[in-house]
């Protein structure tokens, strides 16, 4: 079975991680005159990039997608109008219930995460999506990013992207958003997560 390594390249200034071809040797240490570290990945990795899993990872298996991180595919954990606290199971991929809302609080908006990003709390990116409806927990849908909303949770960055749906046609409308960083911020942060995922891997695999 064919074994897929991840590139480190020294000559990339932002510390990316690029994903190879599959290899036949795993060798850890930096060699003179390649250039490259490789770092074999584990059988969960392997198995989301090499085959089709019957039961899919989430915040692994799904990618991004293409756009990204101006566009990105965003799991729904919480539906719109929901006082049910859903959230992902890191362990099993699935979605679980967390807690009640008691209060008369509801989530205002489609709530969920980005696929493949990683932030400060060790979390995938969370996603705040403006929609008119509810979607099911558990579902993936494109969205683009418009604002930030840094926020502190117990002494961990845990910003919160707020996004539109991808097929909704706002290229001719002015976004502004009050007390909100714009969406370069936006950008910029969920770009971020991504190399800190990357990071996260070979981190991972090294240990």
């Amino acid at each position: 079975m064919p074994r897929w390594c991840i590139r480190l390249d020294p000559s990339a200034t932002d510390g990316r991680a690029i994903f190879g071809s599959p290899c036949s040797l795993v060798n850890m240490a930096n060699h003179e005159g390649q250039g490259s570290t490789r770092v074999a990945l584990n059988e969960r990795i392997l198995s989301s990039m090499s085959r089709r899993s019957v039961a899919a990872h989430p915040w692994h298996d799904l990618e991004i997608g293409p756009g990204a991180p101006q566009v990105f595919n965003c799991v729904v954990e919480i539906g719109k109008g929901s006082k049910v606290k859903y959230e992902l199971d890191k362990a099993s991929g699935l979605i679980k219930v967390d807690r009640i809302l008691y209060s008369s609080v509801v989530y205002p908006h489609n709530y969920g995460f980005i696929p493949r990003t990683i932030c400060e709390d060790s979390d995938p990116m969370d996603v705040l999506v403006l929609m008119q409806e509810p979607v099911l927990p558990g579902t993936f849908l494109r969205a683009r990013a418009i604002g930030l909303m840094p926020m502190i949770d117990q002494g961990e960055g845990d910003d919160k992207i707020i996004a539109v749906t991808q097929n909704k046609k706002n290229e001719n409308k002015s976004v502004k958003v009050n007390d909100f960083l714009p969406a370069e911020d936006a950008v910029k942060a969920i770009e971020y997560s991504m190399d800190l995922y990357a990071s996260y891997i070979v981190e991972s695999l090294r240990q």
